[in-house]
């Protein structure tokens, strides 16, 4: 898996810079540990949009293809 490139995004509710961490993301009763921005106070992850639009969109089908 590759790493993010490095952040100039902030925490919206924090204000503090988001670090890349493995973090566990879940669909139809699947797990995947992947690297990904995210708050290192709240936690919250940030998901940019072409890697929500590109290779998760194909592994949601893939998913519900099954």
């Amino acid at each position: 898996m590759t790493t993010p490139e490095e952040p100039r995004v902030r925490c919206t509710q924090c204000d503090r810079k988001l670090e890349t961490a493995s973090v566990t993301i879940g669909y139809m009763e699947s797990s995947f540990q992947v690297d990904l921005l995210r708050c290192p106070k709240c936690g919250q992850v940030f998901i940019p949009e072409d890697l929500a639009l590109g290779k998760m969109a194909e592994v949601e089908k893939q998913l519900e293809d099954k």
